[in-house]
Order: structure tokens, then sequence, then C-alpha cells
């Protein structure tokens, strides 16, 4: 989280690691964090094409390789679409000013919501199906997200980053993301959003 750091003159691969997603968690002592590391081919998060998560409380690794597939520990994640019903999401920067007004959107359509408090685990627990959506009310970064994305989209999710253009591998820029495990639970969260 340091920034860019060129090793060996530079070169167009990046390396992304976040050593502790859930620092606050850490700091209050709660088992839910992890390190992520993704490995990019260029300066966009649709360039990643290794992800790697390593959940510290529940000795978990989620790893993909793009176009490859992922896994959970040595067990393939499955493939295919999920339910178009949303039973759990998984929440993450959920300050409660921000979240608020996304909570109205999913009154009815929603059953459950969990905040793991790492973004990195919520989007590898969206791919192995223990959560059917994510949302971030509240603006992430990419170092969060890097390798995730990669676990949750090779496991079959759908995952919605930014407003349209490429996300960059930028610490300064922060964006949305919105996930499911199907087309139509993606269109159910994007309806909640206080903006759509």
């Amino acid at each position: 989280e340091r920034g860019t750091v060129d090793f060996n003159g530079g070169g167009p691969t990046r390396v992304v690691i976040d050593p502790i997603d859930g620092s606050l968690n850490v700091r209050r002592t709660l088992p839910s964090h992890s390190l992520s590391v993704a490995v990019a081919s260029g300066e966009t998060m649709d360039t990643v094409g290794f992800g790697f998560v390593h959940d510290f409380g529940a000795g978990e690794e989620f790893r993909a390789v793009a176009g490859e597939g992922a896994f959970l520990d040595d067990r393939p994640l499955r493939e295919g679409s999920g339910p178009d019903q949303i039973e759990i999401v998984g929440v993450e920067g959920a300050e409660p000013g921000a979240f608020l007004p996304y909570l109205e959107g999913m009154i009815g359509s929603v059953y459950r919501l969990r905040c793991v408090g790492s973004l990195a685990l919520t989007l590898c627990y969206l791919g192995a199906g223990r959560f059917d959506g994510v949302v971030t009310p509240h603006p992430c970064r990419s170092v969060d997200a890097a390798a995730a994305q990669l676990v949750a989209r090779e496991a079959g999710a759908v995952v919605e980053m930014g407003t349209g253009e490429p996300v960059r591998f930028d610490l300064d820029r922060r964006f949305p993301i919105v996930g499911a495990r199907s087309k139509a639970g993606l269109d159910l969260l994007r309806a909640c959003r206080p903006d759509s």
C-alpha cells in the first residue's frame, strides 16, 4: 500500500499487494483479515491475470488464474450462474451515512446483510457462493479488490467496478463495487443504489 515502486527499471507487469486487508479488524482483534496479491500485465484492473487471497482467520487460501478458474485451497470454485434471488449480501466500506440510502433500496429484495471487514474476503466469499451479492456503498481502492475480483469472476460471479471506464491501480482513486452470482442478481443490486 505504499504506492508504485519500480524494480530493475520498471516494465508492464504490476504486482498489487495489500499486506493486511481488514486492518481495523486486526486492531480490534477480529479474526477476519487477509493478505491479497494480484499480478497484472498492465495498469488497470482488467489486466489482472493472477489473484491470491489468504484468510488469516479461517486459514483458507483463494486463488485464480485468468481463464483457468478459481480455487479455495485445492477445491475448484464452481463456475456458472448463481440464484437470481439475493439471500445474503456482503457489505463493505459500510460507513453509516453512505450505507443508509443503499439500505432503503434493499428492503424487500435482500434477506440478510453481512459485513466481514475485508473487501478481499467478501469478494472471495461471493466467488465461493457464501454470499449472493456484494456492495460497497462507500468507494474502495484497487489494492483492496485487485486479487479477489479475479477470484470472484473466475468462479462465475459478475463484478462491476467504477462507473464503466477501466479502473487503474491508483491508491488515490476510489470507486464503488457491486457484484452478484448472476446477472439478474447484479441488476437487482444495481437498482438498489440511491443514484439509480
